[in-house]
């Protein structure tokens, strides 16, 4: 396995900026269904994006890949999904899932046609990651580390990289041979460690 960098940008001149510095994916976030309630108080990034913004940053890359980050399963998931995948994303991240069901829905919507990338950052997703990595389709894992140590009521997020969950999950990971990653690294200077 290798080191992947992502970065969070809707701006064309920072993306560009990332790609060439080295960054391996442009990451667009479209997700608000839940977060400010989940996060509310919390210094913690809660983007702006549109689906627009996918047509700004796609034509620039040519070494990065697009991920882009869809909202957690909901009556408009389809047309979503639809939306980022004609506007060019190269991968989908979904957030927020507790079910096999949601996993599979997103999995069926998706059909193989762009990588998808599962972000793992509640209970029931642990509970779950046996049933939900059965599944052909998963390309990637992402361990969302803030709302992960949220769920679980820890005092600070890297708290969860001593904590048992986080290694299984690595190690099911491993298991399944599915390649993941683990979020929550900030600028220098900023986040406590």
């Amino acid at each position: 396995m290798s080191l992947k960098l992502m970065y969070i940008t809707n701006k064309p001149n920072i993306a560009k900026l990332a790609q060439d510095s080295g960054v391996d994916r442009i990451w667009i976030d479209l997700e608000y269904i839940g977060k400010e309630e989940r996060q509310k108080g919390l210094d913690t990034v809660k983007s702006k994006h549109k689906i627009s913004d996918i047509l700004l940053i796609k034509p620039i890359l040519n070494k990065s890949q697009l991920l882009v980050r869809i909202n957690p399963i909901h009556e408009n998931t389809k047309r979503e999904i639809e939306d980022v995948i004609s506007n060019g994303a190269d991968i989908i991240m979904l957030p927020m899932f507790r079910t096999k069901d949601e996993v599979y829905k997103f999995l069926k919507i998706v059909n193989g046609r762009v990588k998808t990338s599962l972000l793992v950052e509640t209970k029931d997703a642990v509970n779950n990651i046996d049933e939900i990595l059965n599944f052909k389709g998963i390309d990637e894992i992402h361990i969302g580390l803030n709302d992960l140590h949220l769920e679980y009521k820890k005092t600070f997020m890297f708290e969860m990289l001593i904590d048992e969950i986080v290694k299984n999950l690595c190690l099911k990971c491993r298991e399944y041979g599915i390649p993941y990653g683990i979020g929550g690294i900030a600028r220098i200077g900023l986040g406590s460690v």
